[in-house]
């Protein structure tokens, strides 16, 4: 995807610390008092700009969710989202999703959202992949005990590729859908990319994962 530069969005990010935290390493295992109140926190990684993850905290007042994306241009589109919206269950994270330990204690999520991740296809770049066991090491050590991860792709190949790599990692699955628009799977929250690829008649592909005890 080839990103328009948007040269005021830093300074856009900068002038609503209500919404985007500067210096956010320092709400490490603080993150609840960034909320109106204390509720689980769902965290998505590579929000792009933020159709989802907005939809969800509004249609999910009783869960507190972050979007993360590292990308400047396109974070600043969930940021204006919030300015409109402005949900007290949403907070947006300016970060790296490979350092999520840097921004979160341990037990402090319980579930993580994983929604049309780079499928880096090639076979010498599989450690950057989402689901790849350095990733799930992190998200183990963030999330609750038998805490979740909820993925969704319409690429098969890093479709099999997760269900192998969370399996063998030792996640079990609670749900798989190999068709998810073909199914009865009820109240589904389009990403922006899921709409396009769907459009064009790609399969999407769901799954529930969770971490046992």
């Amino acid at each position: 995807m080839r990103l328009r530069h948007k040269p005021w969005a830093q300074d856009k990010l900068d002038a609503h610390p209500q919404y985007v935290p500067q210096q956010a390493e320092t709400l490490r295992g603080q993150w609840q008092t960034r909320f109106a109140k204390e509720q689980p926190i769902h965290i998505e990684v590579g929000s792009g700009k933020g159709r989802f993850i907005v939809e969800m905290a509004k249609r999910h007042p009783e869960i507190n969710y972050i979007s993360i994306e590292i990308q400047t241009s396109v974070i600043v589109t969930v940021l204006e989202h919030q300015i409109r919206e402005d949900l007290p269950n949403l907070q947006i994270l300016h970060a790296d999703g490979r350092n999520l330990n840097q921004y979160f204690a341990p037990g402090e999520v319980s579930l993580v959202y994983l929604n049309f991740s780079d499928p880096w296809p090639k076979k010498k770049h599989a450690k950057r992949r989402l689901t790849s066991p350095d990733f799930l090491a992190q998200y183990q050590e963030i999330l609750v005990p038998e805490g979740e991860i909820h993925f969704k792709t319409d690429n098969q190949g890093l479709f099999e590729y997760s269900l192998a790599s969370m399996s063998q990692y030792g996640l079990y699955f609670k749900q798989v859908w190999l068709d998810l628009h073909q199914s009865d799977f009820p109240d589904n929250v389009m990403t922006e990319y899921e709409e396009k690829f769907s459009s064009r008649g790609h399969r999407i592909y769901r799954m529930e994962a969770k971490f046992r005890k």
